[in-house]
């Protein structure tokens, strides 16, 4: 019934009605709306883990990652996580100190005392045997992966998104602050973030400084080769020359799908 209505009701319409008006522009508040969009969008957050995970664990499969938990011999004791949380750079003593607050109790818990311990180096003292079974079994917990959620957000995400916002970069420059922060921490040493970009901005201007998006983004990421060459577990550069170098050099800078590179020779695509 209500189609029958409808359908003469469109009838009645003179014919003049029926004649397309042309889409008004967009407005300058609408382009800037759509500039805006950052690596925080649930949609661009997704694709930045799946390309971290690609470099991190051979893998698009971020969500599989929880679990994961090995030596890699980086001199930064277990590499573990979502984001390669370690047991000699604070930041896996900090998540199991929240889960611990959240769920006084858990299975990592005993552990604290030896975390504690062996922060700053690469020992196993106090964590071995039975640390690698023991994390396996918390990231079956919603609990702990709300916490691996919240201490990537809280120490490596949210910083880099601000700074990058802060710059003026968008999508993709965000991306290349996230995956720089995630491997090289944000502390005072000369291959940290935040001496990662002091050493672009003595190159190039960011574009809230008045400078070229892609020149900045070549600069950041020519000192963050530098800075992977000076560790010999970070040497493979390859997670900037065939992946992020690849985005820049096609103009993507708003990190659109398809997206397709490679990393340590593996190639990889998000549709």
């Amino acid at each position: 019934m209500a189609a029958a209505l409808l359908g003469s009701a469109l009838l009645a319409v003179p014919v003049t009605a029926h004649a397309t008006a042309p889409a008004p522009a967009p407005t300058g508040s609408a382009v800037a709306a759509a500039a805006a969009v950052g690596l925080d969008d649930p949609a661009k957050k997704e694709i930045a883990m799946q390309i971290v995970s690609s470099a991190e664990n051979s893998s698009l499969d971020w969500k599989a990652q929880y679990k994961y938990i090995e030596d890699i011999d980086d001199g930064r004791g277990y590499t573990a996580g979502i984001i390669g949380f370690c047991s000699g750079t604070g930041d896996m003593l900090d998540l199991v100190e929240y889960y611990t607050q959240v769920k006084p109790g858990n299975v990592l818990a005993k552990y604290l005392p030896a975390l504690r311990k062996v922060d700053g180096t690469d020992s196993h003292a106090g964590l071995d045997p039975n640390f690698t079974k023991d994390w396996a079994k918390a990231a079956q917990d919603a609990d702990f992966k709300k916490a691996q959620d919240r201490e990537r957000d809280r120490v490596y995400f949210n910083p880099a998104v601000q700074q990058g916002k802060s710059d003026g970069i968008g999508v993709l420059g965000q991306f290349i602050y996230y995956d720089a922060i995630v491997m090289h921490g944000d502390g005072s040493d000369s291959t940290s973030f935040r001496n990662i970009r002091k050493k672009a901005l003595a190159k190039a201007k960011t574009p809230a400084q008045g400078g070229s998006e892609t020149a900045y983004l070549n600069a950041f990421l020519d000192a963050r080769v530098w800075a992977m060459k000076q560790e010999e577990a970070h040497s493979d550069t390859s997670r900037v020359d065939t992946a992020q170098r690849v985005f820049v050099k096609k103009g993507n800078l708003n990190l659109n799908t398809p997206l397709d590179w490679k990393v340590y020779g593996d190639s990889f695509h998000i549709g």
